[in-house]
């Protein structure tokens, strides 16, 4: 739903077809989950429960929808087909939210829910329950009279987290506006019991990004402590290189198994990765980097850099190759990079900006080597090309850091001089 849609309250959702982007039915919406938050603040909206048409109930995450209306819902068309199971920070809107007794906070009169509507955050793709549909007077299955209204979220309580609880909800709720990085230094100071229930209780997603910045020692500490289903999820929703140096510290056969658990395409970018020596470019770089064919546009070029999720060394430049697009790709043609890329007109072809003679790097280019080049050239992210011409890659200079830093730097607390919270 874009920006400044109408919202939609989750009653007209229940039991409406989800679709992929063919039309195909994929199942029902059977619920909708929820994750709540300290005081007033609106929930966070994860995503469906659809029920297949095995009957089987499956988590079909927001991000993975492009369109919601009050009859219907489409998706990407990938859907893990693996069963839904409710975690513990998590409420499912009709099921739990709806029917219930709260208290609207002006005047303390009791009411009862009966809908709430969600929005998706302008210019995010994150959603919020933003509204709630009440009716007052007393509560029970017969009860139909009484005036009715729509509040917003903040104008009831009875549903949020209470400041003073206790559990991995309000443990999470107090880290979720910490960064990736912030949180994992705070995992990393939990004993290991409480670090593996704040781990189960985070989406796989925001796990995905908190490993990526652990040690590897607390990385396969709480890897294991997941069912392998769940672990397989959280490592086709990390980076390609980070997953592939997870994985090369697990005896092969944990390797394999949780490989094959994965969804296919991405355990083949994983396994590409797997075959190469950890200290070279090919097991450096990221199989992911924004690939263009020649005819692309310089508009079509910055739609690309502006996604959200694009660390901000991958989107420095763009890789413009013949096709397929995606890495292993055809020929290798050059690099543009961004600051090209604002100078000219958006209708230019990328085509006819590629900077060809930078030379690209071998897959089995040394670290050292690859640190010297990045150096050389003042370049944040370098291109990995094999032998046929084919792009493989890139390799980032936090790929390069993080191997030349000190194994234990990401224990060292940051609290230099002049270094802190921005006020």
């Amino acid at each position: 739903m874009a920006a400044g849609a109408p919202r939609v309250f989750v009653s007209h959702l229940a039991g409406v077809p989800v679709f992929d982007p063919v039309g195909d039915q994929v199942g029902r919406v059977s619920d909708l989950v929820a994750m709540l938050r300290v005081g007033r603040r609106p929930p966070r909206l994860l995503g469906m429960v659809v029920e297949v048409l095995s009957r089987r109930r499956v988590f079909v995450p927001m991000t993975r929808v492009t369109g919601v209306a009050s009859g219907q819902v489409i998706t990407t068309g990938v859907v893990n087909m693996r069963r839904f199971e409710q975690r513990p920070t998590e409420r499912l809107v009709l099921g739990e939210l709806l029917d219930r007794r709260v208290t609207l906070v002006e005047s303390g009169e009791e009411v009862t829910v009966l809908d709430v509507a969600i929005q998706q955050l302008p210019a995010r793709r994150d959603w919020e329950i933003d509204k709630v549909f009440v009716r007052k007077g007393k509560g029970g299955v017969l009860s139909r009279k009484g005036e009715t209204l729509t509040v917003e979220w903040s104008a009831v309580t009875g549903f949020s987290l209470e400041e003073h609880g206790q559990g991995a909800e309000n443990l999470l709720a107090t880290f979720e506006r910490l960064r990736p990085a912030d949180l994992a230094n705070a995992l990393h100071h939990l004993s290991p019991k409480r670090r593996a229930e704040v781990a189960a209780a985070l989406d796989d997603d925001r796990l995905a990004d908190v490993l990526e910045e652990l040690p590897e020692d607390d990385q396969i500490e709480i890897l294991g402590k997941l069912k392998e289903e769940r672990a397989a999820d959280v490592l086709e929703a990390m980076d390609p290189d980070d997953a592939a140096d997870l994985l090369s510290e697990l005896p092969e056969e944990d390797q394999e198994r949780l490989l094959t658990l994965m969804r296919p395409d991405d355990a083949a970018d994983v396994r590409r990765l797997l075959a190469y020596e950890e200290r070279t470019a090919g097991g450096l770089m990221t199989t992911e980097p924004i690939v263009l064919r020649p005819d692309a546009t310089v508009a079509d070029a910055l739609a690309r850099v502006r996604q959200q999720d694009l660390s901000p060394a991958l989107a420095a430049q763009v890789y413009v190759c013949r096709p397929p697009d995606e890495t292993p790709t055809g020929k290798y043609l050059g690099t543009v990079h961004f600051q090209r890329l604002l100078r000219d007109p958006p209708f230019t072809l990328v085509g006819s900006l590629v900077d060809s003679d930078l030379p690209p790097l071998g897959p089995d280019t040394p670290l050292p080597a690859v640190t010297s080049y990045l150096a050389a050239y003042n370049m944040v992210a370098a291109p990995v090309v094999d032998e046929s011409g084919s792009l493989l890659g890139a390799v980032t200079v936090d790929d390069v850091l993080d191997h030349l830093l000190p194994d234990d730097w990401r224990e060292t607390e940051f609290h230099e001089e002049g270094a802190g919270h921005g006020g």
